[in-house]
Parts: C-alpha cells; sequence; structure tokens
C-alpha cells in the first residue's frame, strides 16, 4: 500500500462523522490492503508505530529550507498548524518524479535513519507526494495523526469486520506487536488465536448503569451491596512475569505517566480499582487535582511530589493466572480483602463497603455525602459475575443530584476572553431523540476552555485537526469529543433550541476517555429544570 492510499484512509476518516461509518471504512480497509501495509496502518491509526516522534524543530527545519519566511507566517496564521500548512504550501523540486513510498517503507525510514539525516530523507518524501499525501506523511513523522481513531474503535471494526467477539479480540490485542500478521491470520481464520503468553493484557471493564427511580423501587437491600462512587479515573492494574500496565478503561496504557504506581505492583494479579489524587493523611483529593497528572505520557519528580496519586481498588479479576471473574461479586470481593492483608500492596488501599438496611437508609446515606472526592453511590448484586460492558441490572451507579453534564462539543469559536488567537468559545450539546429512532445532538450552552495552558494547548489542536465545517470564525467539529461542564443553575427557555439555558456554565475537563455516544441526555437538564421525575443518575461513568 502506497502512502497516498494511507492519506485518503485518512482524509476519509476526518469526514466520515459517525462511529459506525468509521468502523465500517476500517473494515473495508482491512479487508483490501495487504500484510504488512495494513497493519502498520493500524498501528499508525492508534499511535503503535515502533519509533519515537522527530524532534519539534524537523518541521521548523523543512519549512525554512523551502519557503519564504513572510509566506509561511502568513499562511500558518491563516491555517493554524504548522504540518497542514508545510503540507499545502511545500513547493516541490524541479525533476523531483519519485514514486510515492509505501507505507512500510516510511515507518522504517523514520525507525532506522539518524536524527541528522532525517530532514533529507523527509525532503525527498514530500517531494514525491501530494498535499494529502505530505499532510499524512508529517502525521507520522511528528507522532500526530490526529484520525480519531482510538485502540478501542479500532478493536471494535476489527471484530465488525471478523465476526470475532471484541471481547476476545481485546484479550490478545496488547500481547501482538505491529504489524499485526499473526491477529489478522486468527481473525481471517487462517491461523490459531495468538497467545499473549505471560505478557499483561487489557480485559474490557465492567460498567454500570445510570440509578432510574424504578430501578431503586424494586431494590431488595440484602441482594445489594454499596460503595462510594469515587471521582477519579477508573484503571486496571494488571502485572505478573510478563511486566506491569495501568490502563484505562478504553484500553490505552498509561503506564508511563505514574510510574510510583507501577513501580508498587510488585505482585501477579489484575485489579480493577479507581485512580485517585491523594493528600496528607492519604486522603481522597477531587478530580481537579488529579488533573495535573492527566494526558501527560510521563510525570518528572517534582510533579509526582506534588500531586501524589493512589489506587483505590474494586475488584480482583485474576488472582496470579486464576480467573475469577466468573465468580459473583461476594466472592470476588473476599478473595480481593485477603489478597490486600496477604500482598499490602503500596499506594493502593479497599474501596470500603456501605452497609444499610433499607433503601430511605441508602438515600440519606447519599444525600448526606459531602466528600469532594465522592461522585455518589454505586450499587452492585451480590451474585453479579465480572461481564464485559455494561450489563443492565447487575450494577447500578447513582450519583449525586448532579449539577453537570457530560456534554459533546460541537462548534468552536476563534478568540474570546481568555483565548486571545485560540478557541474561546465552546458549544456543546447533548443527545436527544430525532424523531426517527435514532438520536441527535442538540446544543445546550457555550463556554470557554478551562485547565491548564497544556490542556487548553491540547484542545486548540484537537478542534484544529477534527474540524469538518468552517463558518467565518467559527468551526464545526466532528462530534466526538465528551467534555464535563457544570453549571449554577438551569432554566427553561422557549428561545432556546433545546428548551433550557444554563447559568454560568464552565468546561471542568475534557473526558478523552469517554465515547460520545455516552454522553449525556437532555431529558437530564429537563428533569432538573423541573420538567418531570430527576433521573437519577448521569451517563458519566
Amino acid at each position: 500500500m502506497s502512502l497516498p492510499a494511507f492519506a485518503a484512509l485518512l482524509e476519509r476518516l476526518a469526514f466520515t462523522p459517525g462511529r459506525d461509518g468509521r468502523i465500517a471504512l476500517l473494515g473495508r480497509w482491512f479487508a483490501e490492503q495487504p500484510d504488512p501495509e495494513r497493519g502498520l496502518g493500524l498501528a499508525a491509526l492508534t499511535g503503535a508505530l515502533p519509533f519515537a516522534p522527530a524532534r519539534p524543530a524537523l518541521l521548523h527545519e523543512l519549512a525554512a529550507a523551502r519557503l519564504d519566511p513572510v509566506l509561511l507566517a502568513l499562511c500558518r496564521d491563516y491555517v493554524g498548524d504548522l504540518a497542514e500548512t508545510v503540507a499545502l504550501a511545500w513547493p516541490r523540486r524541479a525533476g523531483g518524479d519519485a514514486p510515492p513510498p509505501a507505507l512500510s517503507a516510511v515507518a522504517e525510514g523514520l525507525a532506522r535513519t539518524p536524527g541528522a539525516e532525517l530532514p533529507a530523507l523527509v525532503a525527498g518524501w514530500l517531494d514525491a507526494l501530494d498535499a494529502e499525501g505530505r499532510l499524512a506523511l508529517l502525521g507520522l513523522v511528528a507522532g500526530g495523526l490526529r484520525a480519531g481513531v482510538s485502540g478501542r474503535l479500532a478493536r471494535l471494526a476489527l471484530a465488525a469486520w471478523s465476526g470475532r467477539p471484541v471481547e476476545a479480540i481485546e484479550e490478545v490485542w496488547h500481547g501482538v506487536a505491529p504489524p499485526y500478521r499473526p491477529l489478522f491470520r486468527w481473525l481471517e481464520g487462517g491461523g490459531e488465536r495468538p497467545d499473549p503468553g505471560e505478557a499483561p493484557v487489557f480485559r474490557p471493564l465492567m460498567l454500570a448503569h445510570p440509578l432510574a427511580e424504578g430501578d431503586l423501587a424494586a431494590l431488595r437491600p440484602e441482594e445489594w451491596r454499596a460503595e462510594w462512587k469515587w471521582d477519579g479515573l477508573r484503571v486496571q492494574l494488571c502485572a505478573g512475569p510478563g511486566g506491569r500496565r495501568i490502563w484505562r478503561r478504553d484500553g490505552e496504557d498509561i503506564s508511563a505517566a505514574f510510574p510510583e504506581i507501577v513501580a508498587a505492583m510488585d505482585f501477579h494479579a489484575t485489579l480493577d480499582g479507581e485512580l485517585l489524587a491523594l493528600r496528607d493523611g492519604g486522603e481522597a483529593a477531587p478530580f481537579a487535582d488529579l488533573q495535573r497528572r492527566l494526558n501527560r505520557r510521563t510525570a518528572g519528580p517534582k510533579l509526582r511530589r506534588d500531586c501524589p496519586v493512589g489506587v483505590r481498588l474494586y475488584d480482583l479479576l485474576f488472582d496470579g493466572a486464576q480467573d475469577l471473574r466468573a465468580l459473583p461479586f461476594d466472592a470476588r470481593r473476599a478473595r480481593l480483602e485477603a489478597w490486600i492483608a496477604r500482598v499490602r500492596p503500596a499506594r493502593m488501599d479497599l474501596s470500603p463497603q456501605i452497609a444499610f438496611a433499607s433503601v430511605a437508609q441508602l438515600a440519606a446515606l447519599r444525600a448526606g455525602a459531602r466528600d469532594p472526592a465522592i461522585e455518589g453511590l454505586m450499587l452492585k448484586r451480590a451474585d453479579s459475575p465480572y461481564v464485559a460492558g455494561r450489563v443492565k441490572g447487575l450494577w447500578w451507579k447513582w450519583k449525586r443530584a448532579p449539577r453537570a453534564v457530560d456534554a459533546v462539543l460541537m462548534y468552536a469559536g476563534r478568540g474570546g476572553a481568555g483565548a486571545p488567537g485560540g478557541f474561546g468559545d465552546c458549544t456543546f450539546g447533548l443527545w436527544r431523540p430525532d424523531g426517527r429512532g435514532g438520536e441527535e445532538l442538540v446544543p445546550v450552552g457555550k463556554a470557554h476552555p478551562g485547565g491548564t495552558d497544556e490542556e487548553r494547548l491540547w484542545l486548540e489542536r484537537w478542534i484544529r485537526a477534527h474540524t469538518v465545517a468552517r463558518f467565518g470564525p467559527v468551526r464545526e467539529v466532528e462530534k466526538a469529543l465528551v467534555l464535563e461542564v457544570a453549571f449554577d443553575a438551569v432554566q427553561r427557555s422557549a428561545r432556546h433550541k433545546a428548551g433550557v439555558v444554563l447559568r454560568a456554565p464552565r468546561i471542568l475537563r475534557v473526558r478523552r476517555d469517554k465515547p460520545a455516544e455516552e454522553a449525556d441526555r437532555l431529558e437530564a437538564l429537563l428533569a432538573l429544570a423541573g420538567d418531570g421525575a430527576a433521573p437519577a443518575g448521569t451517563a458519566a461513568d
């Protein structure tokens, strides 16, 4: 497969709005492309190519060698992204008629070429490509394809294409390396299922449904166990002879960002828990404290010292090589308590269970919870096995009366207070029925992005990379990014399309771990505005 074919895939992905459309597009590509190109393309899309990005100065060197500096400055100011500017404005040398490189040749060249020789190599490739191909190449070089394809989406696409269960693919995914030849042979029926051996393997997490009033009334207290719902980052810890890994709920490996947790994983087990920022005395801190540690590839000594973290354990999935997921929750809980008493892992503790004798007592406990690190309650059936995904009736989440929603970013406007030259106005929306059996997003508010300079820069880059239309200074973006939005109050409004208006909305954080289809529904806001019974929780997990 030539690099232009991969560039065309990137272009189609960028302008394919829905998840199902992307899955179908990736499935056709898996079926049509040969090895090793399809595997290298898959690795490129998911950020798994086996080489480090080039130094940031490389793009500046390439641009300075071929482009007039005034023209470059003007073009970059208009385009907003250096790689895109270079791709569009790159002047090819006379006589440059070499054929476009294959993706495998690019991957091999980037992995093996010394840094001093890299500019000449990349310049030669740029001369052989059109603007679309150049943009794809520079994304590979700089490690910033931003194609909107997560590892989870890629595995869903592999499952849809092959007919294999996504859970089975999840359990071998981290045991194979690019270009994934054994994986593709198995998926096509030409080989055995890859055996990850003792390598750490991600197991899809069990998720909870929001608890509604009708569900609450039907609860029999003796059949359920309650825990606090901690406001951190859901993680899975996997350690054994083959290594140690920390996985986020979507299967992303975040081990490098939390080396002190990895160092404490001196055991052989797979555990489910919540990564929390800690304060003096080991108390859990609000999510805002943890946010300083998120979205970083590594964490230096100062950051680790200023923002310590720990893991509050919920469940034990594997004890050594023994799979416990089919056991009832009570049995797994007993095993977890015994495991903690035996292993005494550093930087980890047990999420306590909450005794209750009635639903009314449980409701009072929820209403009285004031710890800022607590979002509400988790309810788990005593006999529930640990199953992947969101199976209704086994686990419930009962969040405190919400004054925040998880919304989907729809539009971003340039400038504004606190964002000169950047994107200051972010319009976000919630889902509602579209009248045709599906759902549509409807805008419910607008706010300026918050967080650190690094987080705002990440959001700006995401907006530029996922723009699907422009209306003057406003960009419409792919409906794929979830924002947690807080607000002081909500009122009904006939002047607004959604029928509600938010008072003092502010963006708390970007939920990079959450798919857009799991964002909240408009009825949650309507309920808060007094239109019907308030739901007991939102879709946030």
